[in-house]
């Protein structure tokens, strides 16, 4: 019998601290096992969470396994012990056959209109055919799609919606009738009343939301994933579009100006928020402290922030966190990351399914 001691504390909830715990062959006791234990001291949490994560493609586009695995192992040492991967060219079910790379929860491919979004990356579909790319995407994702929202129209030099509300509609009901909920990627304001309205799940970055469509996200339960370590390279891409696109420059500015204050708004008008990198494409993976950290310069409690990445966002998925039978995924730090998230930067230990992975 393998078996782990963590004399504590243990962070089972934001204000849940417990002594201490035991890994009895890969699952979390509480009560003392006889015989010997390899002990790891220090502050024990849930493995993290990142909500918008993409392991399968990088800057250039789809990559291969060894890649892809590296992606992994970098969240995983960081301490990411689950992902959602909001959208991914590649098929990494071949993750869920390794005991030593975090849980993947996927929602297929992003779906997108033809020549809206980043090359070869997402099923690029017209409306009549949304529904059905809906449907297919469901049954290869774990319980989740992923729909390109809005991007930019070069006709209308701006972000515009992609999809028209009828489509939306019909798609995201199939997608329910399947047992999946749907996110969107949106970073402008015009997309977001039809989405909401067709029933949307879950809205991505959500730089656009304005008053109106936060209390319709607080009033529906539609939660967010504001990804601000994404929103800070806004500037950079309004640099680079300066020329060509100058309205859909502007745009961007100042989505990114006000990016604080529209996620602490979101907040305070109780719609749920949960902490996701976007890690893949241009930036790197095992990024979830400095997202952690990004939401507390928002203005969010330190409290929430830290269960935007853990305790609330395992619950939001369907994961379990450190309660008892649970599966060990935990990780531990040096100190109360209550009192400074900052040392979820810096893991001293990291177990994955009862192993320790790392520490």
């Amino acid at each position: 019998m393998s078996v782990l001691r963590v004399p504590g504390p243990v962070l089972a909830g934001p204000d849940d601290v417990r002594d201490g715990l035991w890994v009895v062959d890969g699952r979390v006791t509480y009560a003392a096992p006889s015989g010997d234990a390899t002990v790891i001291d220090g502050w024990a949490l849930p493995g993290l969470v990142d909500a918008h994560c993409h392991i399968g493609f990088d800057a250039h586009g789809p990559v291969d396994a060894a890649t892809a695995e590296t992606q992994a192992v970098t969240d995983r040492d960081a301490g990411t012990l689950l992902v959602r991967d909001a959208g991914s060219p590649t098929d990494t079910h071949w993750i869920d056959d390794r005991a030593d790379l975090p849980r993947v929860i996927r929602a297929g491919k992003h779906i997108a209109r033809p020549r809206r979004y980043l090359r070869d990356v997402a099923a690029e579909v017209d409306p009549e055919d949304l529904t059905a790319q809906v449907v297919t995407e469901a049954r290869r994702g774990d319980g989740w799609v992923k729909l390109v929202g809005d991007w930019i129209d070069r006709t209308a030099g701006d972000l515009k919606p992609c999809w028209p509300r009828e489509a939306l509609q019909a798609a995201i009901a199939a997608a329910h009738a399947e047992g999946a909920r749907v996110t969107a990627h949106c970073f402008g304001e015009e997309c977001l009343p039809d989405l909401l309205d067709a029933g949307i799940d879950c809205v991505e970055h959500a730089t656009g939301l304005t008053d109106a469509t936060i209390a319709a996200c607080a009033g529906r339960g539609v939660a967010i994933v504001p990804t601000l370590i994404n929103i800070a390279t806004f500037p950079g891409i309004a640099d680079s579009a300066e020329a060509k696109f100058p309205t859909y420059a502007k745009h961007m500015r100042d989505l990114h100006a006000r990016r604080y204050a529209t996620v602490r708004n979101a907040y305070d008008a109780g719609v749920p928020v949960y902490a996701g990198t976007d890690a893949g494409g241009v930036l790197a993976h095992g990024l979830v402290a400095e997202e952690v950290a990004e939401l507390c310069r928002a203005g969010l409690p330190v409290r929430s922030a830290l269960s935007a990445a853990v305790w609330d966002a395992r619950a939001w998925l369907g994961h379990p966190s450190l309660s008892e039978g649970a599966p060990a995924d935990l990780v531990v730090y040096p100190s109360d990351p209550r009192e400074d998230p900052a040392v979820l930067a810096a893991p001293t230990a990291v177990v994955l399914r009862g192993t320790a992975v790392r520490g």
